[in-house]
């Protein structure tokens, strides 16, 4: 199935357009995963559903023309930060509206347990994650590839191309990092 993915994203970069028709089918379920991991960060009400999110998402992923697709891994990388910005965007746009919110500080090893207010934690580690990539951006990309994006030490280790033990030693400078980070703020 990884194999079939990586040649009908390679058949959609070339202009195949019913690639990505066979293509979606086959990734749906992971997409609605990925989606579903987010949500369940998400406060109950929050205005997007986990469907709205996917479909948000492939709605970038398809209008993406200037993504040269590599494999499986990078595309569910790629689906796993449009969906964090798309989240991060409406967590931004609900703060504006509150002028500025309250910020709630939140743990990386706690895995942002939920608290009142989800979308600033979001918001927050966004920011984090934006600072640590000007001087760290593997590191900042790890994260996401990890955190966000699920993805394995070797499925981060190939979307990189670096070894699997740099995402070890990355995945865990960057945590320390955002831990301390996170706690200034």
């Amino acid at each position: 199935m990884s194999q079939e993915i990586t040649q009908l994203l390679l058949a959609w970069n070339e202009g195949d357009e019913q690639a990505l028709d066979r293509l979606m089918p086959l990734v749906q379920d992971e997409l609605h995963r990925l989606a579903h991991r987010y949500m369940t960060g998400e406060r109950p009400g929050h205005p997007l559903q986990t469907t709205a999110l996917i479909n948000e998402a492939y709605l970038r992923l398809i209008d993406s023309s200037r993504v040269r697709w590599q494999n499986r891994s990078h595309f569910f990388a790629v689906s796993a930060q449009l969906m964090r910005r798309i989240l991060v965007d409406v967590a931004r746009a609900r703060n504006k509206l509150k002028r500025g919110g309250d910020s709630v500080q939140v743990s990386l090893d706690e895995a942002l347990v939920i608290s009142r207010e989800p979308s600033a934690d979001l918001v927050a580690l966004d920011d984090a994650l934006k600072t640590l990539a000007t001087f760290d951006e593997r590191k900042s990309k790890v994260i996401e590839l990890r955190f966000f994006g699920g993805l394995s030490i070797e499925e981060t280790a190939e979307v990189l191309k670096v070894s699997p033990a740099t995402v070890m030693r990355d995945w865990g400078l960057a945590k320390i990092w955002l831990l301390r980070e996170l706690e200034r703020q």
